[in-house]
């Protein structure tokens, strides 16, 4: 079975979140279980690009309103990630240094799934399943059905749409519907959702499948998915929640290059001592006591908003060293940052994206804080246990799924219901007076590291779906 996953972010290449670690790992995994699995993305100006080499596989033209774009497919040519990568280049428009925040990302989008479309309709032999990821490749379960050019060659060719994170929908006015490949006017209301082109409502109206990164966020985008919970309630026949999977080969505290010192679950302790050290000389706080991390955008779907309060509550309640490595809203970093010289020598941040730093500070955490509003699934958590990190979390979405707390049987984290700094900063404290408990601190740590979050079994769950799509169709 041939599947082309579609997505703007994949990691290593290009990662602003969870969606490029999916990307990155799910085609690889599916390929163990004889899937010809492969990604096309847009070409941007990154390091990954300028280090590794590319070769020329196919041009073309494609006219998106008034204006003729050449577009070129590039693939990676060593097969680094473990699968076939292939980037779609269009000068001024897929060729930029950053993913996301131009003022003219709907026609990048746009034109991204043109190319994608027309480069498609030159090959011989076709994917069985288009694997679409988030709103900016949402058009294209509809364009295999309506645009007129290509939905006679793909009419036998099942989408899967994967729903990362429901907020962003890639609203545009309806004066964008000229750039769109000419397609069947008669079903513009595949399109429209409340006056305006919704690309997320159109792949859930038109996909042959639908997914969410967990059972939790399926049920959530029921009650609440920024205007189109009524959509999902009534595609829900096609839906499925499969949670996200991590992927061991590159998170391994056992194998990991990133770590100071690397250690496995019977040698936790002086592993995450030796990484607790380096970053505690590194960053100016003390080492001696329980640390609690953050990592994660400062966005408010994060609850990042509640980090200075939560870190005044305990700072000034318990015993605990605090590291945030993180970037985004600029107020919460300005906020951090005087939080920094108040509370000297306990607090200590990283504002920016680093991965490698990212590996270190969940190998030397204590406890991961994530006051989330809203978690589709979630990773941090899984990269934590993963590193013998307890996660405190918000119990919402994926991260409800993932985490049992401790009062409960067969518990080992730490939940508390609301986005709420007062209750955050209580359940640390609990977790912290938890952990003081040596033997149950250890049995814990040792527990989390055994749990099996890969991407083996949800890669088979995709591989099920996939196969109960194409079936179905030759039935």
């Amino acid at each position: 079975m041939k599947v082309v996953h579609l997505s703007v972010e994949c990691f290593p290449v290009a990662k602003v979140g969870g969606l490029a670690d999916v990307v990155g790992a799910l085609p690889k995994y599916q390929r163990t279980l004889g899937i010809d699995a492969s990604v096309v993305m847009p070409w941007f100006d990154r390091p990954f690009l300028a280090q590794h080499s590319t070769e020329l596989v196919a041009n073309g033209t494609i006219k998106q309103g008034g204006d003729y774009l050449d577009y070129e497919v590039l693939k990676e040519q060593e097969d680094t990630l473990g699968f076939p990568l292939y980037f779609i280049r269009i000068q001024e428009k897929l060729d930029r240094p950053e993913v996301y925040c131009y003022p003219d990302e709907a026609e990048q989008w746009i034109a991204f799934q043109h190319a994608f479309l027309h480069y498609l309709h030159q090959q011989e032999e076709l994917p069985d399943v288009i694997h679409c990821h988030d709103h900016h490749v949402g058009l294209i379960p509809f364009l295999l059905k309506h645009a007129l050019d290509y939905r006679d060659r793909f009419e036998s060719i099942k989408s899967v749409f994967t729903v990362h994170n429901g907020q962003y929908q890639g609203w545009m006015d309806w004066e964008k519907a000229t750039l769109l490949p000419i397609y069947d006017t008669w079903k513009w209301g595949l399109l429209d959702w409340d006056g305006v082109i919704n690309p997320l409502a159109t792949a859930i109206k038109c996909c042959s499948a639908f997914t969410t990164v967990s059972e939790g966020y399926m049920q959530e985008l029921y009650q609440d998915a920024n205007g189109l919970q009524d959509l999902f309630k009534i595609e829900s026949y096609k839906a499925e929640g499969i949670v996200n999977g991590i992927d061991e080969a590159f998170w391994n505290p056992e194998t990991d290059t990133s770590l100071e010192k690397n250690y496995s679950k019977t040698s936790f302790r002086s592993g995450k001592s030796a990484n607790k050290k380096w970053l505690a000389k590194n960053y100016g706080f003390s080492s001696t006591v329980p640390l609690v991390v953050f990592v994660g955008r400062f966005a408010f779907e994060k609850g990042a908003d509640l980090l200075p309060k939560i870190i005044d509550e305990l700072l000034e309640k318990s015993e605990v060293a605090v590291f945030v490595l993180g970037s985004g809203d600029e107020t919460i970093s300005e906020q951090l940052a005087e939080r920094v010289k108040k509370y000297e020598g306990r607090l200590a941040t990283f504002f920016g994206y680093n991965e490698s730093l990212a590996h270190k500070v969940y190998a030397a955490g204590d406890l991961l804080l994530m006051p989330s509003r809203v978690e589709p699934c979630g990773l941090n958590q899984l990269y934590a246990m993963k590193y013998g990190t307890i996660p405190v979390v918000r119990g919402i979405g994926g991260l409800r799924d993932t985490v049992v707390d401790v009062s409960e049987k067969d518990g080992y984290g730490f939940v508390f219901p609301d986005p709420d700094a007062e209750q955050a900063s209580a359940c640390v404290i609990r977790a912290v007076n938890t952990i003081s408990e040596k033997k149950q601190f250890d049995q814990i740590r040792k527990f989390i590291m055994q749990l099996d979050y890969s991407w083996e079994n949800s890669a088979k769950k995709y591989v099920k779906l996939y196969h109960r799509l194409v079936e179905s169709y030759d039935a």
